[in-house]
């Protein structure tokens, strides 16, 4: 009896033929179904050219649970689930006409069979398939967790019942896809990546240090977006490494700037295994490798003596300063025990951070604050000091830095990387997660073109010329900077005038009081320079510069004081 004949309610018998093993299989576990039994594939025999000649078929609970024989019983057993049922049938290959016939047949079980309701929860009905297992990779890859992508698959199929296997199967199935990948080693699937990069884009740039034993101590990559986001908002940079310090996550390193629209923007990451000196040197020099040789004017670092020194031989000509975020977490961590409730302490050393705009002026405070609070013998105090040309307001102020003082500003970066950052995730895991987060910073930039093309700048004071020009030059963040600016030299009145040859002096401050700045306006070319340093260290012209300009009746920003950025 062809199987090829039969209807889909009809029961296996003796006799019946099957033109292969498999159709065999298919058939007796579609009868499996209906009837609410799970199939399990037992023994086969093979010729000496391995043709299978016999195989059987049996209920998941044929046999029984042997009984535990050991000194010890464990703490926890599984619970029993076979019963010795004998339900069972046997193919055997009729060398004649080559086909499989049903040679043992037995239909009675000996246990309570399964509902129809749970019939799909059955573990020979349970399979993923290829197209269902290349949308679990996708949606792993995007991020959804296992209980959300197979929601999404059950939603999509009209049900959980539909989906066609559970939860675990899916777990199983990503983790033999894992270990898939994981073939050749960490290493050797991270080399394959990096080559499948590559291929996709040639300009991909990454590498890798080996130590004396040929064990990898240092990555570092950047693909070709990076490259492109350097070559524009390079010039400033923080290198943050978050994760270095604690032993849970792996040393992840991010050189990171911000765009036109004060988003973020990665310039490259790397790995770093071994926090000396000399890896500091390997991945600053592979950095600068990457970018051409071209240099950042500031990068920004936490208080790391390794990565200082590195950087100072490095890029000696790269303005180095200090993270405001860490200095204060160093503070609290040396200084915590020396102020009590109401201790003006925390506030001095803020506003020494912040807020004095001169060197005079800090040096009073800082020498009050010591004496004050008794800290004339603090070692870490004393040595933030000698360094305070990397950290101080006043000695920062003509240094470029586009108002950025602290890493933190890739705090949210590290959020979304952190968890996959662990070490129990394999590392071509992790990178698929760290582009995908690449991919979204991009977007959102992307996003942000659109909104300022779509929209047009709110101006919120009357519409002058300045305002309309920088309005149709700056990005919408950086305007509204801007126009905060021009608001304040709305407020500022010219104290003196003095004229010495083609250059002019002004003295300007608010009409309700405040520092006094001097602004020295250049009659041939047109530029200023102002003392508080603004836009030396922003590239955002201050309030003083506005009102000189509006004095001697330049209505447009000068395209000098126009970054290409």
């Amino acid at each position: 009896m062809d199987c090829s004949k039969l209807a889909e309610n009809e029961t296996p018998e003796l006799g019946m033929e099957f033109n292969s093993e498999e159709d065999a299989y298919k058939f007796y576990n579609k009868y499996a179904f209906k009837m609410g039994f799970s199939v399990r594939k037992d023994y086969l025999n093979k010729d000496k050219d391995g043709m299978t000649t016999s195989k059987r078929y049996s209920c998941c609970k044929e046999g029984v649970k042997h009984k535990y024989e050991g000194d010890v019983m464990p703490k926890r057993t599984r619970a029993p689930t076979k019963t010795g049922c004998g339900a069972k049938m046997v193919i055997v290959l009729f060398r004649g006409t080559m086909k499989y016939r049903v040679h043992d047949l037995v239909l009675e079980h000996n246990h309570e069979l399964h509902i129809a309701q749970c019939a799909h929860m059955m573990l020979s009905q349970r399979k993923v398939s290829v197209a269902q297992g290349f949308q679990a990779e996708i949606s792993k890859d995007a991020g959804l967790s296992l209980k959300q992508s197979h929601e999404l698959m059950g939603k999509e199929a009209g049900g959980m019942g539909n989906v066609g296997y559970t939860r675990d199967d899916l777990k199983r199935y990503l983790r033999t896809r894992r270990e898939r990948s994981l073939k050749y080693g960490e290493a050797g699937s991270m080399l394959n990546y990096f080559q499948e990069q590559t291929l996709e884009n040639p300009s991909f740039f990454h590498a890798v240090q080996l130590d004396c034993e040929e064990q990898i101590t240092n990555i570092f990559w950047a693909d070709a977006g990076m490259l492109i986001d350097y070559n524009f908002f390079g010039n400033v940079v923080t290198f943050d490494t978050t994760y270095k310090t604690n032993k849970k996550y792996r040393p992840l390193g991010v050189f990171v700037g911000f765009n036109q629209h004060r988003q973020i923007v990665i310039f490259g990451a790397a790995l770093m295994y071994d926090e000396t000196i000399d890896s500091f040197k390997w991945v600053f020099g592979t950095f600068l490798e990457a970018m051409c040789g071209k240099h950042p004017s500031t990068i920004l670092t936490d208080q790391d003596h390794a990565m200082a020194t590195a950087l100072s031989i490095v890029t000696p000509e790269t303005f180095h300063g200090l993270c405001t975020f860490h200095i204060r977490r160093n503070f609290m961590k040396h200084l915590g025990n020396h102020y009590k409730e109401n201790s003006d302490l925390p506030y001095m050393f803020s506003a020494c951070m912040y807020k004095f705009e001169e060197v005079e002026q800090f040096n009073r405070v800082w020498e009050a604050m010591v004496k004050k609070h008794n800290l004339e013998n603090n070692e870490w105090l004393s040595g933030l000091y000698r360094i305070r040309d990397k950290w101080a307001r006043c000695m920062m102020k003509e240094r470029w830095t586009a108002g950025m003082r602290s890493t933190q500003f890739s705090e949210s970066l590290n959020a979304v990387i952190k968890n996959h950052l662990k070490l129990d995730h394999d590392l071509v895991q992790f990178f698929r997660h760290f582009n995908r987060v690449v991919d979204e910073k991009r977007h959102n930039e992307l996003i942000a073109e659109y909104e300022m093309r779509q929209k047009f700048h709110m101006v919120g004071l009357r519409q002058t010329h300045m305002l309309v020009h920088a309005s149709k030059t700056y990005s919408p963040t950086v305007f509204v900077a801007f126009q905060n600016e021009y608001g304040e030299s709305t407020a500022m009145v010219i104290l003196r005038q003095q004229d010495a040859a083609m250059f002019v002096e002004f003295a300007v401050m608010r009409y309700d009081g405040g520092p006094e700045r001097t602004v020295v306006f250049n009659q041939n070319d047109l530029s200023v320079c102002c003392s508080c340093k603004k836009y030396e260290n922003e590239s955002i012209l201050c309030g003083h510069a506005l009102k000189v300009f509006d004095t001697v009746g330049i209505k447009i920003i000068p395209p000098e004081y126009i970054k290409r950025r």
